[in-house]
């Protein structure tokens, strides 16, 4: 899957910012630079490859 940022403008002028493709943080990290663009952050809606990501490294790091 290839990864994409989309921005959604709305009628009445918000925005925002979507990530696909992404796994864990790293959707953070890409879409940074936009959202510090548009301005204040509002509100975050995170995915389920967010949460998957996150308990995939934590799993893997307690067999030590």
């Amino acid at each position: 899957m290839s990864k994409t940022i989309e921005i959604i403008v709305a009628p009445d002028g918000k925005s925002r910012v979507e990530t696909k493709g992404f796994t864990g943080g790293e959707c953070r990290e890409a879409s940074r630079f936009i959202e510090q663009a548009l301005g204040q952050h509002v509100d975050e809606l995170l995915k389920p490859e967010f949460h998957q990501a996150a308990t995939t490294q934590q799993q893997t790091g307690q067999g030590y």
